[in-house]
């Protein structure tokens, strides 16, 4: 029984602290950086801009994800005389992908869809928790030269990314649990942002 119970307190300790360290993250996030992410986003859709997101790992999670929310979750009641969002998250091609790794190397899998894709003007969401992936960097650079806002969703210090793109927020911490949770809240975020604004409008 005292296993039992010590195991308990052990975990609930675990918990605690994993949130308590999530929270100050939240609280940490300057909430200028999070008004750029959302005017950013708000051009493009105004404008009706192309937006491309990318990411590795868990951050090519969270631009499939995103991508989800902003093409379909904030669909106004109004139907199919509302603008959408053009979004696509180059994290999904599977196929694509894998041969762009395979002939040409990992760090162009995002720079060459987006040779391919992108239009001066669009925008490009780089989702990276160093801030420092080969291909992150590469499709910033290629992103870059064709014309496009880049917005980068960071973390750590920000990286090689941070001092690239246009507009950066920065999750500051060194645990990728943490950054990888706010990132995902920051999607949550802006996608209720833009359910609220296109709900007012009808």
């Amino acid at each position: 029984m005292t296993d039992v119970s010590e195991s308990k307190d052990r975990q609930i300790g675990f918990a605690r602290e994993y949130l308590e360290g999530l929270k100050k993250c939240l609280d940490a996030l300057l909430l200028e950086e999070v008004a750029g992410v959302i005017r950013c986003l708000e051009e493009a859709y105004r404008e009706g801009k192309q937006v491309f997101i990318i990411g590795n790992g868990g951050s090519a999670a969270t631009a499939s994800h995103m991508a989800c929310d902003l093409g379909k979750v904030i669909l106004p009641e109004a139907g199919d005389a509302t603008p959408r969002f053009r979004v696509s998250a180059l994290t999904d091609n599977t196929p694509w992908i894998t041969a762009l790794a395979n002939d040409l190397g990992y760090e162009y899998i995002f720079s060459e869809q987006l040779k391919n894709l992108l239009h001066k003007g669009d925008l490009v969401i780089a989702i990276s928790g160093s801030g420092n992936s080969p291909n992150i960097i590469e499709g910033i650079r290629v992103a870059k030269s064709l014309g496009a806002k880049v917005l980068g969703i960071l973390g750590f210090d920000g990286g090689k990314a941070a001092e690239m793109v246009d507009v950066p927020i920065v999750v500051r911490s060194e645990n990728y649990g943490h950054i990888e949770d706010v990132h995902m809240v920051l999607d949550h975020l802006v996608t209720a942002y833009f359910r609220t604004l296109l709900a007012k409008k009808h």
